[in-house]
């Protein structure tokens, strides 16, 4: 244990040893502008229309489920 630390800053120095990369390694390839270009080649977009016709539409109404989600758990005294 370093002198004149605390336990969130060795456990932050910990962490950040484990799991961001050093610059060497971000370097490496300098094409990669944003965290989306690095993971290109690993992630990818879903087209639902693909697998359900007209598509599922996952994205629609959202605001109003969770409106109506928030007012039944205030009826049911949850909130």
């Amino acid at each position: 244990m370093e002198l004149g630390t605390t336990p969130e800053l060795l456990v932050v120095d910990s962490l950040k040893e484990q799991f961001v990369a050093s610059k060497s390694v971000s370097d490496q390839n300098g094409d990669h502008k944003t965290l989306a270009d690095f993971l290109g080649d690993h992630i990818g977009v879903l087209s639902s229309g693909e697998y359900i016709k007209g598509g599922a539409r996952m994205s629609e109404g959202r605001g109003e489920q969770f409106t109506l989600a928030l007012l039944k758990k205030r009826e049911q005294g949850h909130l």
